[in-house]
């Protein structure tokens, strides 16, 4: 799908077309969309359609008549029946007193400038445009990063009897969604950096000052995801010291009852040899005799794991 919008007055409206100072917003558009835009702007198919291959890596490709510029964003995906987090490219493309943006999806981090909920926002403003869009992607990773956080916590707080084997695999997709979050941001660092010393534009001091507040939000968000990565590893590590100790619980309790089960089945056994001179045998009272000093004895036994805490 294609849509145009513009800003005048600083309130955003919808175009029928391209023209200058236009934002041309493309996600997940067919072939024959992204021909004509091509064709009318002079731009290379294969570099408009690029973000709609995930496996495209964050760039900048300075071309005769336009720049492409393609970073990482967080977007949701069905994994194993459940919503998790991956990251997807998203494309910007300076043409022709022109930006265009493409994406395989429809995103938020977008949404917010359609909406009006960015100030200051302007379509005839490119390189500024370009910076408040990277700013929103860092602040949109920090947002899910704090999604993810507050999903381990909730796994946190069931570690007790409560705690299962699929809170294990959920940890473990959390822990991968933070190593596909690390490996786009620092690919979009590299991007940042990059945009530090673009001269085909002129920056004004206004938007190098963005420029180095979207930096400096890119490296929090680096942070964030290396210390969420290492408390889940601790997470992790708790659980299954939890999940193991509760199996060492059950396997003593169930050692301790057999140990206990034993001395009736030893005396039974030696009692029911054929022989006559076993203990107790011709008393009138020795059967008793022998039941009581059983129980004695085990009685003797249960104490004695318990203050060993076998029990």
């Amino acid at each position: 799908m294609v849509k145009y919008y513009k800003t005048d007055d600083r309130k955003i409206h919808e175009e029928s077309g391209p023209a200058d100072g236009v934002w041309i917003d493309m996600y997940n558009p067919t072939i024959a969309e992204g021909e004509e835009i091509a064709k009318r702007l002079g731009i290379d198919i294969s570099d408009l359609l690029a973000p709609l291959d995930d496996e495209e890596s964050s760039r900048i490709e300075l071309e005769d008549g336009y720049t492409l510029i393609l970073v990482d964003i967080p977007a949701l995906e069905i994994r194993h029946d459940k919503e998790a987090y991956t990251t997807i490219p998203l494309g910007i493309i300076l043409a022709n007193d022109m930006i265009i943006t493409v994406c395989s999806e429809e995103t938020p981090i977008l949404q917010a400038f359609v909406n009006g909920r960015v100030k200051e926002f302007s379509t005839k403003k490119k390189l500024r445009f370009v910076y408040q869009i990277l700013f929103r992607i860092a602040s949109y990773y920090q947002v899910n990063l704090r999604i993810i956080d507050k999903k381990r916590t909730e796994i946190e707080e069931r570690i007790d009897d409560n705690t299962k084997d699929v809170d294990l695999i959920d940890l473990h997709a959390l822990e991968s969604t933070l190593v596909y979050f690390a490996t786009s941001l620092r690919a979009n660092a590299v991007v940042l950096d990059r945009l530090t010393r673009y001269k085909r534009l002129e920056q004004y001091p206004d938007d190098k000052e963005l420029l180095g507040d979207v930096i400096v939000e890119n490296q929090q968000a680096i942070e964030m995801t290396t210390i969420y990565r290492d408390i889940i590893n601790g997470t992790r590590d708790l659980m299954s010291s939890v999940i193991d100790n509760r199996l060492n619980n059950v396997m003593k309790t169930l050692t301790s009852i057999t140990l206990v089960m034993g001395i009736p089945t030893l005396v039974s056994g030696i009692y029911g040899m054929n022989v006559s001179s076993i203990p107790l045998a011709t008393t009138q009272y020795g059967f008793g005799l022998i039941c009581l000093l059983i129980v004695i004895i085990c009685i003797v036994l249960l104490v004695i794991l318990r203050h060993k805490r076998f029990l």
